[in-house]
């Protein structure tokens, strides 16, 4: 359970979320993993070339450098 604090207006409606910084870096962490998933899933229903793992990390390497 995430240990959360409203910051409401004078009416006493939610207008933002207080995190604890360390529950926020693991919700960003999760949300990244399940972009990752979904991009996969998305790249694994789409025709084409089968690429090892070792030249895409080459490619993505060589293209960091640039």
């Amino acid at each position: 359970m995430l240990n959360v604090q409203y910051v409401t207006d004078s009416k006493g409606k939610a207008l933002y979320v207080q995190v604890p910084v360390k529950e926020y870096e693991k919700l960003l962490a999760n949300a990244e993993e399940l972009a990752d998933i979904i991009a996969y899933k998305k790249a694994k229903k789409k025709p084409g070339n089968v690429v090892s793992f070792e030249e895409a990390f080459a490619a993505v390497e060589a293209h960091q450098k640039q």
